[in-house]
């Protein structure tokens, strides 16, 4: 993750709360034939935001209101996108029904908190929509019989720049949001992706997964281990969200894999691997490679160290993944065996430790 820009940041809302405007706005439509604009919505949290329509269609039995997603000063890949909520109609009797139109995943793989072949409306949005929803109900004394669809123009395309066809959601992108509000540069909605990831490799019956610092060492240990897509778990600088989720969730096997610097921090005892809380312990690696014979010279960075190194770096780099592996060791249960890789930024494999 990127480090935020100096100064304030302004918060943002999720595209679950997006949809909630949307349905809200479109059911007082259907209902009265004039959409509110803008239209408020009750979070989880207590917040009333508003939200200004982008778009609004009545038609016979059904209306479709667009909002365009605000994610604030967060690096959101949704940021600017187009929520299309369609409240339709539906049986007596029936409910609320929800439906994934163009652009909206659909749940492939069991582990999600979504059974599969839903839509990829996670219990969050569901619950703000029909939190939505009962309000006009109530208003208007309207019966809550209801499909509510939801759509997102390109949403499949940007669902490539998303982890959902690694965790078997496939045609768009999931409507996501808790609170319904976006933290600017929160790692919350990478933490949820991490456990996510981990409930999917087990619903599938996988004994073992790996977590990577970075795209190249996920593509090193995946060719290495002959990992499948779900055994991938991009844990990025959050390590510890990975293992102190495995405490809980535990696997047969682990491996982590990433560069010698990063690997440097978490065997010093790091969770968290982002350069924000601080580079690796270098005068600690030269005195390491010191006592393995070797003579660093004037070193002032892990890789120029591991340059002097020559024939000594694979057992600087063993040292580096014995270190880590024992973090990681203290961290989940004892029944987790862990294997520790350790690549160069080729993704060539440079040390290891571990069964």
């Amino acid at each position: 993750m990127d480090r935020p820009p100096p100064g304030p940041l302004r918060r943002g809302w999720t595209t679950g709360a997006c949809a909630a405007a949307g349905a809200k706005a479109a059911f007082e439509g259907l209902l009265t034939g004039r959409c509110p604009d803008p239209v408020q919505i009750r979070l989880p949290r207590g917040e009333r935001p508003a939200f200004p329509l982008a778009s609004a269609e009545l038609a016979a039995g059904q209306v479709t209101v667009g909002i365009v997603k605000d994610a604030g000063d967060d690096p959101d890949v949704t940021h600017g996108a187009t929520i299309l909520t369609t409240v339709a109609l539906g049986r007596a009797g029936q409910g609320i029904r929800f439906a994934a139109g163009p652009g909206v995943g659909q749940v492939t793989r069991p582990g999600l908190p979504i059974a599969v072949g839903e839509p990829a409306i996670n219990p969050g949005p569901r619950s703000m929509i029909s939190t939505a929803l009962q309000d006009v109900a109530e208003a208007l004394g309207a019966p809550l019989d209801l499909t509510v669809t939801i759509a997102v123009p390109g949403g499949e395309a940007l669902a490539l720049k998303t982890l959902n066809a690694r965790l078997g959601i496939v045609g768009g992108l999931s409507i996501l949001g808790t609170t319904g509000v976006v933290q600017p540069y929160s790692c919350a909605a990478w933490v949820h992706s991490i456990h996510r990831g981990v409930d999917v490799a087990l619903a599938s019956g996988l004994t073992h997964i790996a977590g990577a610092t970075g795209s190249t060492s996920e593509r090193a240990v995946q060719a290495h281990h002959q990992l499948e897509d779900a055994a991938l778990i991009d844990m990025g600088d959050l390590v510890g969200a990975l293992l102190k989720y495995l405490r809980r969730h535990p696997v047969q096997r682990l491996t982590l894999a990433g560069g010698p610097a990063k690997l440097a921090k978490l065997a010093e005892g790091k969770l968290d691997l982002h350069s924000a809380q601080g580079e690796a312990d270098l005068a600690r690696l030269i005195a390491s490679l010191r006592d393995l014979g070797g003579d660093p010279g004037p070193a002032d960075s892990v890789g120029q160290l591991f340059a002097a190194a020559g024939s000594l770096a694979p057992a600087l780099a063993n040292r580096i993944a014995a270190g880590a592996r024992l973090t990681a060791q203290a961290v989940v249960p004892g029944s987790v065996a862990i294997d520790v890789l350790v690549f160069d930024r080729q993704g060539q494999l440079i040390g290891r430790d571990g069964p």
